[in-house]
This record gives structure tokens, C-alpha cells and sequence, in this order.
């Protein structure tokens, strides 16, 4: 007997449940709420989507049950992926680990998973709302405003809340809700962060280097390192992303988050204190506020000389040890007080969502209710910048589909 597979979300994760369904025997029918499938897949990597990555990790997918990610990944990995892929025509392009298409285009990989939906003959509901979900004794109903669908098994791919102008509404929560699913609170995730002092309004549109490193009542959550961009209300940038998610639960927990910023992590303390000795031996005549020129961004150099409260026409030359050392602590130990993130959203993803307690790892299938099956970014799993959500769409659509039609 042919099994019906329905599948609500047509993203990434749905649309390969989709495939991964129909090439193991089923009948599927796919809905999606928007105009298209995919619509978000086109916003991926700045266009050229960063479909994976070679580097992978466990600590790079993120959960309050750690080892979830991976157990589903090692049953679609990122060499299955690339095969998938390259079959489908996508040759890929490697920078440093990070896969695109070789044409760099993200409309790439949309096109070729809509040429091989179409090739398979799925069933494809666009503009199609569905408003209820019930199980009967053969499978479930779906309800939408034009007519009643029914299937054996169901997936649920509907994504987070995350990016809502590409789609993303949250609607899936409510259908996992109704069959007595528990949440892991739903909150922004690859965000910005917004801080609490004035002087941000100063250093909009500032790049520059730095690490940053994150803190909830004092006790270190995480750090990442690369280009920061500060903004008028406060930091950004992919280092600030790959920390944000622990940001958001921290302040979801109503603790205080700190933000420490430094911004020569080549050099450790003792180093930088002996690089900015000789650079004052070097030139003692010079001014407080031309003596960063060449080494910083000038508006954040004024920043430090003005937090510092040192007079800028003082000659570096005349510092004291105590407003010398000021100056290395502003540079390497820089405080900012976390007052919130941006929104749903300015979020690339979500962190948390259905508790993976309550889904079977080997196979998406719901522990609560048979033959509903779960993927995607409505689960409590959310991977680093650089391919990672990706691929745990790829790993988690494919086994939801092959469980759903074979079990």
C-alpha cells in the first residue's frame, strides 16, 4: 500500500522531506502558505547561499539537548548533501569550508529543489492556509478555507518566527501545540544586540576587528571573533551573531548580560601593553588624539579618549601609569551592557521550539503522537552562521521524509 505523506512548509526543510518522501515509495502532497516555495532560501548568504559546510562540529548546533543535532545529522551528512546536490546539477564551490554553487547564486539551489519537485510529481499547494489539524484512526485531517485533505503521515516544516517578510510566522507552533508538544521559549537568534550607553549613536556604521565575548551575571557564556560593526544601538556583525542566541536566553531569564569587546585579540595583555610602550617611545610628541591614527578606527578612538576622561591635546609621552593603563583596559576590556536583541524580525533564525525530548531522533517521529513527524527550524536546534541551519534543514527534511514513508 502507497503511504500519503503530507508535509506543511515548503522551505528548505520541507521541500527535501518532499524529495526525500517520494524517492522512498509515497504519495506527497506539500503546502505552503506564501505565493512560492523556498521564498527563503533566496536571502541565504547574501544571495549565494551557504547551502553547508566540510567543518562540522556538534558544539555547532545548539539545544538544551546537545547531542539531538547530531544523531539526526549523521544520517544525512554534509557528503550525502553535496551528492544530493551535484545530481540535481548544483556544482559546488568551496571557501574555506564554506560550500556555495559554483554560480554563487542562491537561485541556484531553489531552482534545481523545484525542477526535481516537479520532476517527482509531487504535489505542491501554494497560497494554501492550513487552519486545523486533527488525527483520525487513518492518518490526519488537514483543514485549509477551500477544502479538507487527508494523509497518513504528517510532517511539520513550517519554520520559526524568524524573518517573518520571507514567510516565517510562527503558525507551526500552534499545530505542534495542538497535539500537546512542549517549547523550549522561542526567541531571536543570529541578531543583533542592542546596549544601554549613548555613545553608540557616535559609532554607527564602524567596522573593525574584535572579539567578543559574552556574560550573564558575571559567568561567561560565549565568545567569537572576526569583523564587528557597531551601529546606533549597538553591536553587530557575525561575531555577534554566532553569541547572540545565548543573549536572547539570558534575557529572556531576566539576568543582566554584559558584553566585553576586545579589540586587539592578536595580542594578549602583556603584548599589547609592550606594543603600545613602544609606539608612545616611538612618538611621545603626539597627541592622545592623533596617536591611534593608523592603529583604529578614528571614531572609536574618540570613544576610548573620551570614556577615558584624559585630556586629548595631552601628549602620550605625559601619560600616567593609571591613564595608560585605562587606555589598555578600553581597548582590550571594553564593557557594554546588553539591554535586549533586535527583533523576530531582523533574526536570521529562532533558537528553541519543540522540545527534542519529545521527538525520536533516528526517525523525527513525534513521541507523542504516531506517524507526525517533525523537521527543520521548528525544533529546538539552531546551528552557527556558515552553512550549519542549512544542512540541518537538509539532514532533518530527508530523514522526516524517508521515516514518514516507509514506517
Amino acid at each position: 500500500m502507497i503511504k500519503t505523506v503530507g508535509i506543511i512548509g515548503a522551505g528548505a526543510s520541507g521541500m527535501m522531506a518532499a524529495i526525500s518522501a517520494r524517492n522512498h515509495g509515497a504519495e506527497v502532497m506539500l503546502f505552503e502558505h506564501n505565493d512560492r516555495v523556498g521564498k527563503k532560501i533566496l536571502s541565504t548568504g547574501n544571495g549565494r547561499c551557504n547551502f553547508t559546510n566540510i567543518d562540522q562540529k556538534p558544539e555547532y548546533y545548539r539545544s538544551d539537548n546537545p547531542g539531538f543535532a547530531n544523531a539526526v545529522l549523521s544520517q544525512f551528512s554534509v557528503s550525502d548533501t553535496i551528492s544530493f546536490f551535484l545530481k540535481l546539477g548544483v556544482y559546488s564551490k568551496n571557501k574555506n569550508g564554506y560550500l556555495y554553487p559554483n554560480s554563487e547564486q542562491a537561485s541556484s539551489v531553489l531552482d534545481v529543489l523545484r525542477f526535481e519537485l516537479e520532476r517527482l510529481q509531487i504535489s505542491i499547494y501554494t497560497n494554501t492556509v492550513i487552519t486545523s489539524v486533527c488525527k483520525t484512526k487513518k492518518g490526519f485531517q488537514l483543514q485549509t478555507p477551500q477544502k479538507t485533505f487527508s494523509c497518513d503521515s504528517l510532517i511539520l516544516a513550517a519554520g520559526s518566527k524568524a524573518a517573518p517578510v520571507t514567510g516565517s510566522d510562527g503558525s507551526g507552533y500552534d499545530i505542534a501545540k495542538s497535539f500537546g508538544h512542549h517549547f523550549v521559549p522561542v526567541l531571536p537568534a543570529l541578531v543583533q544586540l542592542k546596549c544601554s550607553e549613548k555613545f553608540y549613536k557616535n559609532l554607527a556604521g564602524v567596522r573593525t576587528h574584535g572579539t567578543v565575548s559574552l556574560y550573564a551575571d558575571d559567568t561567561f557564556l560565549a565568545a567569537d571573533t572576526g569583523e564587528l560593526q557597531l551601529t546606533k544601538y549597538g553591536i553587530s556583525g557575525i561575531p555577534v551573531f554566532q553569541i547572540s542566541r545565548f543573549a536572547s536566553r539570558a534575557l529572556y531569564e531576566k539576568k543582566t548580560v554584559t558584553a566585553e569587546i576586545d579589540f586587539m585579540p592578536d595580542f594578549n595583555d602583556h603584548a599589547f601593553t609592550a606594543f603600545l610602550d613602544a609606539r608612545i617611545q616611538s612618538r611621545p610628541d603626539k597627541t592622545l588624539s592623533t596617536f591611534f591614527i593608523g592603529l583604529f578606527p578614528s571614531k572609536v578612538a574618540d570613544t576610548w579618549i573620551s570614556l577615558s576622561r584624559i585630556d586629548r591635546n595631552k601628549k602620550v609621552g605625559e601619560l600616567s601609569d593609571d591613564e595608560f593603563d585605562r587606555l589598555i583596559r578600553l581597548i582590550k576590556h571594553f564593557r557594554t551592557d546588553v539591554t535586549d536583541t533586535n527583533g523576530f524580525a531582523s533574526a536570521q533564525i529562532c533558537c528553541g521550539g519543540i522540545a527534542t525530548e519529545e521527538i525520536n531522533s533516528k526517525t523525527m517521529e513525534s513521541a507523542l503522537v504516531e506517524q507526525l513527524y517533525f523537521s527543520g527550524e521548528i525544533i529546538d536546534v539552531d546551528g552557527i552562521c556558515g552553512g550549519y541551519n542549512l544542512q540541518w534543514a537538509w539532514s532533518s527534511g530527508y530523514v522526516a521524509g524517508k521515516e514518514a514513508a516507509v514506517c
